[in-house]
């Protein structure tokens, strides 16, 4: 992720150092804002995403990527093919 790709409320600003995660919020609310940055700035719509795609993509922020990308699946932000092969933000 660029350092542009962090602009975002200061909130969400706020848990990012030189472009990477410090920590995934445990507060349901401020996660949503951060899953919902994070779709939005590394996922582009309309576009298919192979699941090595989207943790490569994930792992630009943070190194624990299945965690987020479990988040942003089960918050409606990114869908999955039934066979888990395909992603697509949602939103």
């Amino acid at each position: 992720m660029s350092e542009n790709a962090v602009i975002g409320s200061p909130a969400v600003n706020a848990l990012f150092s030189h472009g990477r995660l410090t920590a995934i919020p445990r507060k349901t609310a401020r996660r949503e804002q951060l899953l919902t940055h994070l779709a939005a700035t590394l996922f582009a719509p309309g576009r298919d995403y192979s699941e090595r795609a989207v943790n490569e993509a994930l792992l630009t922020v943070h190194d624990d990527f299945p965690a987020l990308r479990r988040f942003l699946v089960t918050g409606g932000h990114l869908v999955r093919t039934r066979d888990g092969a395909r992603y697509r933000r949602a939103r």
